[in-house]
Order: C-alpha cells, then structure tokens, then sequence
C-alpha cells in the first residue's frame, strides 16, 4: 500500500517543469497519509478565432472568379494549468463527518486503474473528470528478496520531477461548511515491468504509479473520459532508478505501490 513519496524540494522545479507556481513550498517534503501537498489540474481556455480568409472576402473573390488561400486550420486548444493545495487520501464527496473523512482517508491514498471508473470512493471523481497531475521527485518500495524488507528509493534516470496521474475530490463539511481538497495516486499493474516487479510483499500483485509522458500533461487533465485511460502506461524500465535507502529509523519509509 502507498504510504509515502518525495515532493520536490524547490518551487523554480514546480514552474520550470510543470508550469505552475506555487505561493510557497508544501510543508511537507516526505508525503504520507492526510499531510499537505497538492495536485495540478487543467482548464482548456476559449478557442481563439484562427486566422484565415473571413467568408465574405471568399464570396466576393468566388464572384469574381478569383481564388483565395485556404482557411487557416483551428489552433490546438489551450490549457491553463493550476496548482491547488490538498491533502494526500482522497475524502468522497458524500462523506458524512469530519470523524468519517480522517478514518477513510489514509485508506484511500491510491486508486486501481482498472477499477478507479466504478469503485465507490472514486467512481464520482473519476465520472466528474477530475483528473490531476501530482508532482513527485521519488517515491518508495520495500525490496523483499532477500526475506527482509529493504525501503528503496525510486526516481528518473536524468533526476527529474515525475508527473503521476491522480484523481481528486473536494468535499465539505456538514457541520462547519469548511472545504477540504484531497487527491489519490492512480496506479498500474506492474507484474510485468522490468524494474517494477521486483517490489513488493511476496506473492502480491505488484502496483507501480502510473507516472505521465511530459508531453501529455495537458491532455491527460482534459482528455474526454473514455479516453484518459489511454494516457495510462507503464514508463519503461530503463528511465527509473532504484536506490535502497539508508538503514536509520528516520529514512526508513514505508513500502508505498506494493
């Protein structure tokens, strides 16, 4: 079960990379359960008018027997990404109680790909198309090979931020009206992935994030629903790194995507 992640340790990451510019760091740099990170969703913006030949200067021309150049194709539309601070452990838009809410959050930390469509805690999200991006520098796996769980660290080859697809929700609460914005990791079969599959307890289904092209950030936070799941592949292998991490009980994170 995910339990914990690396956020990115300077805010000139968060603008070179995804785009967006937080109002300060998230407190937070090791993400667990119900601590305060955020996630980055999309907007798409108004198509501009493309340029090209307006209609009546092509009737006029077609009158005269003369050509004119062909319409300009429609631009591709535009996305206006934002950062929004939230709370790691999606909390359902139904749920009852702010006692309900801190209970099922830190069981709701990840979401199956295959089931995020119609499992209770995050069919709404997913419905809704609330879809986000959540920047991550790492995240964490315990290698139990050798019949004692080693924590070990997983990055990119080349040092730079991932995009892991999520899901969020916001719900409000029926005693105080105040709002809460939570997101959950959204995570893939792994039992085939080179690198991947050597993690997790034994004889378990191995989960790894489902961490995002950096070309289709954009696409993925607008895609129609049915077809957001495309966006949804394994990375290869050969751009993750594992390291373990060092045997102190303060670098000792738990085994997250197991």
């Amino acid at each position: 079960m995910t339990t914990q992640y690396e956020n990115l340790a300077t805010l000139a990451l968060w603008t070179d990379f995804f785009k967006v510019s937080p109002a300060e760091l998230p407190a937070e740099r090791q993400m667990r359960a119900r601590r305060m990170s955020g996630f980055i969703r999309g907007q798409l913006l108004p198509a501009a008018e493309p340029a090209g030949t307006a209609p009546a200067a092509a009737d006029a021309a077609s009158a005269a027997g003369t050509t004119t150049a062909e319409p300009t194709k429609k631009a591709a539309p535009q996305v206006a990404r934002e950062w929004v601070p939230a709370q790691w452990g999606l909390v359902p838009s139904w749920v009852k109680s702010e006692k309900d809410a801190k209970l099922r959050a830190p069981k709701l930390l990840v979401a199956l790909n295959e089931t995020v469509s119609t499992t209770q805690a995050f069919r709404d999200a997913w419905l809704a198309g609330q879809r986000c991006i959540i920047p991550m520098q790492a995240f964490y796996v315990d290698d139990v090979r050798t019949g004692k769980a080693i924590p070990t660290r997983i990055a990119r080859v080349d040092g730079q931020p991932m995009g892991v697809a999520g899901v969020w929700s916001q719900w409000t609460d029926p005693d105080t009206g105040s709002e809460l914005l939570s997101y959950a990791v959204l995570t893939l079969n792994a039992n085939s992935h080179a690198l991947m599959r050597r993690y997790g307890p034994q004889g378990a289904e191995r989960r790894m994030p489902a961490i995002l092209g950096e070309g289709t950030y954009d696409a993925w936070l607008t895609a129609r629903q049915d077809k957001a799941r495309e966006f949804m592949r394994a990375y290869p292998a050969n751009w993750l790194l594992a390291n373990p991490v060092e045997h102190k009980k303060d670098k000792k994170p738990k085994g997250l995507f197991d």
